[in-house]
């Protein structure tokens, strides 16, 4: 992260503690399944069933960096509509407090429909995260999380039903990330409560 947006952090922190911050990401989920090693009793293995096609769901989310909640919405394609019928969504979902929401730099990100949500919602701030850097951001590791706990040997036919269980999955457990107290988050707001 650079050191001007580590000084937005701060700021933030200082002037408004109650922002609500958000580590976002978009996933797409295939209804291939992907091979995991598994316990299993002696005896034959187990099938894991292939899908040959393409189906996929896309999905974007993020991660609350102080509740660990997640806010999901699914799309057919990633795109700047897409995107932004997700940002209506973060703003429904958190109607009075400022939004801060820390991003990669994804192409459909820039696009018109984009800029014209960022000018018309003046509670909406966004960060980049440095090219090439998915580790950085911990939406990425909440993916990962759910990709092995749904995604691994599953055994489901039909996209539909791998997708909400995928959905039901983020939206019902609460993932932790050490990201703000990475960058002195937690001393600063001690300051202010």
């Amino acid at each position: 992260m650079r050191t001007s947006d580590r000084k937005k952090l701060i700021d933030i922190a200082q002037t408004a503690p109650e922002t609500v911050m958000l580590a976002e990401d978009e996933a797409t989920v295939y209804l291939h399944a992907s091979t995991m090693a598994a316990w299993a009793p002696r005896g034959p293995s187990f099938t894991v069933r292939c899908d040959p096609g393409r189906a996929h769901a896309n999905f974007d989310g993020p991660l609350s960096l102080t509740t660990g909640a997640e806010i999901v919405t699914r799309a057919e394609t990633m795109h700047a509509a897409a995107t932004t019928i997700h940002r209506q969504a973060i703003r429904d979902a958190y109607p009075t407090v400022d939004i801060l929401l820390l991003w990669d730099r994804a192409p459909w990100r820039r696009g018109l429909a984009i800029r014209a949500l960022l000018a018309a919602n003046p509670r909406l701030t966004m960060i980049e995260f440095p090219t090439a850097a998915p580790d950085l951001n911990p939406q990425a590791h909440v993916w990962r999380a759910t990709r092995r706990k749904v995604c691994h040997n599953h055994m489901k036919r039909r996209l539909p039903e791998l997708a909400e269980r995928f959905e039901r999955h983020l939206t019902t457990t609460t993932f932790s990330s050490s990201f703000l107290e990475r960058y002195g988050w937690n001393l600063v707001c001690l300051g202010f409560t």
